[in-house]
């Protein structure tokens, strides 16, 4: 008899192109991470993804087939000719992807990646996966559109939402307070003894975030400095364990806004 999943481990690791600080360009040591977190869903950002050569396959492809995962990728933009942007691994289905152009031109291109994932027995995620831009006005203007009804709070949301990321938020920035108002923060300090995430070898800021919907509960929250991820990107993985409801929330209704 089938049960209901009761944990979920998510993480968000932005790979910066599988290029290390030794200026490698390595996937089979972002993969290596991979297999240390041992994430369930992981959410990917600076992803080179040119799929149209089977002796060298894109990186999200690659990291798929390398540990089994099911994989999305959602192009941004092209960067030396070939695909770039978000990618998404799950152990469990992934039934949908969409991406939300969160673009405030002349500037780089930004995305806000979704999936939604199955996790059997009427369970199901949101999953957004962000990487926003690097100035503070772009930010503000791309927090409000995270938050609008054509994205996180719109009425097709019905079941327990996860949006993690690389936001660029350097400080307690307008992307944080205003996702904090809408969904709860997994808060470093609880967890962690620094509130700073990059750079990975020397943490002077606080990049990477993870936010969740109430209905699900934090158990622990981890950034993971194994010798492999230090060296493997400039970013390390950010890890959250997460209790999920053991109640269908598809039929109850939510409230818009929250």
């Amino acid at each position: 008899m089938s049960t209901k999943l009761e944990r979920l481990r998510v993480a968000t690791y932005n790979i910066h192109r599988c290029r290390g600080w030794d200026q490698r360009v390595l996937p089979s040591r972002i993969a290596r991470v991979l297999e240390e977190i041992d994430a369930d869903v992981i959410a990917l950002q600076e992803v080179v993804n040119d799929s149209r050569s089977q002796a060298q396959p894109g990186q999200a492809c690659y990291l798929a087939k390398k540990l089994g995962y099911e994989c999305r990728f959602g192009q941004t933009r092209e960067l030396r000719g070939k695909p770039y942007g978000n990618a998404v691994l799950s152990r469990f289905p992934i039934t949908m992807s969409k991406a939300y152009d969160l673009s405030c031109k002349p500037l780089e291109p930004r995305a806000c990646f979704q999936v939604d994932v199955d996790l059997g027995e009427r369970q199901r995620l949101h999953v957004f996966n962000v990487h926003l831009g690097t100035t503070y006005s772009e930010r503000q203007r791309q927090a409000h559109a995270l938050v609008s009804t054509q994205i996180l709070n719109s009425p097709n949301m019905t079941h327990p939402r996860i949006m993690l990321g690389d936001f660029n938020d350097w400080t307690q920035g307008p992307v944080s307070r205003l996702l904090a108002s809408h969904l709860v923060s997994a808060d470093l300090m609880a967890h962690l003894r620094r509130r700073k995430t990059y750079p990975g070898f020397l943490p002077i800021v606080h990049l990477d975030h993870i936010f969740f919907d109430a209905s699900l509960h934090l158990e622990s929250l981890r950034l993971h400095r194994s010798r492999t991820a230090l060296m493997a990107s400039d970013h390390l993985p950010l890890i959250a364990d997460l209790r999920l409801p053991l109640e269908d929330l598809a039929d109850q209704p939510r409230a818009w806004p929250p």
